[in-house]
């Protein structure tokens, strides 16, 4: 017999059958969509599932390290979807890890190695993590989870006792700071922030190339799921000044910053870039490329692993990587898809939107297959509805669903493109799977602010209230100081206002108007006023939202409150109506 030394995880649902008795088809349905979360993590992890029956799971990992931080991901990642479900259908699993001597099979694992692992499961609570002694010392020093000793074990059909360790994984916790105030507490993983690169071109124009490049390595940077990496909107904020690096380590909560420089001149480019400890100021990593504009994909990702190497290089060893985002061979179709996002990203005018539209079909005209073209193309579209200069809604929301979709169909496994589908599903008035989407997005990169702020948004859409403040408070930890933090703090003034929390909505409202006065941040502090029988301000408050009403307002607002109660709606409503702003018709006759 063929015998190999291996870390074991066996999991299976807590609870199972009474779940299935409950209610089949949901439980089944929830268990496909958590069978293939798990398989993703695992297989993310350096791992492969070789068992699997009913609800029961069991990998093998090569890694201790990488094993024990699966099970982690595993367990977020479920109690994250688990806050979208009614409590008597959530589903737990309990996982149990060992380390030992299997058998090998074929492709099955047999023996005590993998018993002593199943016997573990056993051991854990509902969405615990329970491992053995001989996988502990193993991780010692290696991770920054807890290990809970709980003595030594008699498991069932083991004939000794077996040490027993609960990992303490707990939730990633989404401290507030940045637009809300108040110190930035460092991440428990390394944490890190790309600076926009400079431009050293001789010519200005391209700037755009400079950004998109920094924009390139933010995100491939944010798919190594144990690293804490600051979103591309709050890194930009420092574009153009001339900050001590002390300070946006401060400033962001960050312990590392990346640098750099890009210079192109006709078919060459050469791109330097360093790696900063933002706390003492030490340069870890330097180093210069000079190629072939051809070779800027190959750039991105040598540059993103020496940053990794450089800070933990068990990840870059270790971690088996998801599969890069798709992009294109044709250079033209991805310099007008950088061109888009550059003026996407501006986000000032009308007119802003209507070039990021037109290079973004433009980079689709000259590859078809471009999925982040269409993922993009989608995202503006959605944009100008939002900020009110389409003064066609219907036509807009048609196209961007259509463009999503594609999006997805031509890459599932890019999470922005989940996040425009997102996006679409608003549009469409399908609450329920725009959640799903946001999910799947932050799955494939939990660093992602937009999908967090996305899935905050489609929770209060289907009425969980309450569970859509921690994704809207991590969205702005992850991105401390965004020019769209405005609409993150109008989505935690509305979840308030739904808990009848009128107070704290309105105070959310203001924060949020003091950095952008937009249409719909203004909405919901009227309706909070509305509620509290505050109209001496309530009317001062309206001929300021009466001068700034979206052109296609009627087709506006649909989009804005795609409810799936309409009770909620109803409740919105009221608090608009208490506070004596004209119906739609009215606001229109007005505009």
């Amino acid at each position: 017999m063929e015998r190999k030394l291996a870390v074991i995880l066996a999991g299976d649902v807590a609870g199972y059958s009474r779940l299935v008795a409950a209610n089949e088809e949901d439980a089944l349905a929830t268990l496909s969509v958590y069978s293939t979360t798990i398989g993703d993590l695992v297989c993310e992890h350096g791992g492969r599932i070789f068992g699997s029956s009913g609800d029961s799971v069991v990998a093998e990992f090569h890694s201790a390290v990488q094993g024990v931080r699966a099970a982690v991901a595993i367990q977020r990642a479920l109690n994250r979807r688990n806050a979208d479900l009614p409590v008597d259908r959530r589903m737990e699993f309990r996982l149990g890890l060992n380390l030992g001597d299997v058998v090998v099979s074929g492709d099955n694992l047999l023996g005590d190695g993998v018993n002593v692992a199943a016997r573990l499961q056993e051991v854990a609570l509902p969405s615990g993590i329970c491992i053995s002694g001989a996988l502990r010392e193993q991780i010692e020093g290696k991770l920054d989870f807890p290990l809970v000793p709980m003595g030594d074990r008699t498991l069932k059909n083991i004939p000794r006792p077996v040490p027993v360790h609960k990992v303490d994984w707990t939730g990633e916790d989404p401290v507030e700071g940045g637009a809300l105030g108040g110190p930035l507490r460092l991440p428990d993983k390394p944490s890190i922030a790309v600076l926009p690169f400079v431009n050293m071109s001789d010519d200005p124009e391209q700037e755009f190339f400079a950004d998109g490049l920094t924009e390139d390595i933010i995100t491939a940077l944010s798919l190594y799921r144990w690293f804490f990496v600051i979103a591309q909107n709050s890194s930009f904020a420092y574009k153009g000044r001339a900050v001590d690096v002390k300070q946006i380590g401060r400033d962001l909560g960050v312990r590392y910053l990346v640098e750099g420089s890009v210079r192109r001149s006709g078919t060459r480019v050469r791109v330097t870039g360093q790696l900063i400890e933002a706390e003492s100021g030490v340069h870890l990593w330097a180093q210069r490329y000079d190629r072939e504009i051809a070779d800027i994909f190959a750039i991105q990702d040598e540059l993103t692993q020496n940053v990794v190497g450089a800070i933990e290089p068990e990840i870059l060893i270790g971690e088996s990587r998801r599969a890069l985002l798709r992009t294109t061979d044709n250079l033209d179709a991805y310099e007008s898809h950088m061109r888009g996002t550059w003026l996407h990203n501006a986000q000032d005018t009308a007119e802003h939107f209507i070039e990021s539209i037109a290079w973004h079909r433009r980079a689709i005209e000259l590859d078809p297959e471009f999925a982040r073209a269409h993922m993009m193309l989608a995202r503006s579209l959605y944009a100008r509805c939002f900020h009110g200069f389409s003064n066609d809604v219907d036509r807009d929301s048609t196209e961007l669903r259509a463009e999503a979709e594609r999006a997805v169909a031509l890459d599932p496994r890019d999470p922005y493109s989940h996040y425009a589908m997102c996006l679409g599903h608003f549009v469409a008035h399908n609450a329920p799977a725009a959640v799903e989407e946001a999910q799947q997005a932050i799955d494939l990169n939990p660093n992602f602010a937009l999908a967090h702020m996305g899935l905050g948004w489609a929770r209060i859409f289907t009425g969980h209230f309450a569970a859509a403040c921690d994704p809207l408070h991590m969205a702005l930890r992850l991105s401390p100081h965004d020019p769209l933090a405005y609409l993150i703090l109008d989505r935690l003034a509305l979840s308030n206002y739904h808990l009848g929390n009128y107070e704290e909505a309105i105070h959310y409202s203001e924060r949020g108007l003091s950095l952008r006065r937009a249409y719909f941040n203004r909405v919901v502090l009227l309706a909070s006023l509305g509620q509290l029988q505050r109209r001496e301000e309530a009317q001062r408050l309206i001929p300021e939202i009466l001068a700034n009403v979206p052109a296609d307002l009627e087709h506006y607002w649909k989009i804005l409150t795609p409810y799936v109660d309409p009770g909620h709606y109803d409740h919105f409503v009221d608090g608009l109506r208490k506070a004596g702003l004209p119906s739609l018709n009215s606001q229109r006759e007005h505009c």
